[in-house]
């Protein structure tokens, strides 16, 4: 399968400590195979704890911190998960605020897992259709989102997948909506 162009791209992935790390590192290789640059962005500078499951694996360096991170210098927003990264980060206003910031400028953005919690909280979820997590799938039908059980589905610039086992289409997906750029239908 030919990859999607998106050279030149700036894209975000916003993150905390208790990241999945197979949900962090397998988008930013797609990201940087397909001529994008990665950003890791996250609430606090230094190094974040990325986990397998619930054991510890890889650090990885902060590029920038949230409050000093401007969305309009980035084309999209990548949401990794894990439960303790996706939690933690929705109690951060500065991370949710961020991130609704890319809805309010029809930019791309993917979530997969646990992530859609921060969808939640930037009050972008309600009317969209998306998956998760199945254990997200009520809170998500409660903010007012149409949660589907599916590997990924695309709605108007928003990538979601389930799990990592999704991340093959999860990629594929994320970066087409890159190269897309704008969707009018991307919005808060």
């Amino acid at each position: 399968m030919a990859t999607a162009d998106i050279s030149g791209k700036k894209v975000a992935f916003l993150l905390t400590d208790g990241v999945e790390q197979i949900e962090l590192t397998s988008p930013w290789q797609a990201v940087q195979d397909a001529g994008g640059q990665p950003v890791l962005v996250a609430p606090k500078p230094g190094q974040l704890q990325g986990f397998k499951g619930t054991d510890k694996a890889d650090t990885f360096d902060v590029d920038v911190a949230v409050t000093e991170a401007d969305p309009a210098d980035y084309d999209a927003l990548v949401l990794p998960g894990g439960v303790i990264n996706a939690d933690h980060l929705r109690a951060e206003s500065a991370a949710v605020a961020f991130a609704r910031a890319f809805f309010d400028a029809h930019k791309p953005v993917a979530a997969i897992c646990h992530a859609p919690w921060l969808l939640i909280e930037a009050g972008t979820a309600d009317g969209r259709r998306l998956t998760s997590y199945h254990t997200l799938a009520t809170d998500l039908r409660n903010a007012g989102a149409h949660w589907v059980d599916r590997e990924v589905v695309v709605d108007h610039g928003l990538v979601t997948s389930r799990s990592p086992k999704d991340l093959a289409a999860f990629n594929a997906r994320m970066l087409e909506e890159i190269a897309e750029a704008a969707h009018a239908g991307q919005n808060a």
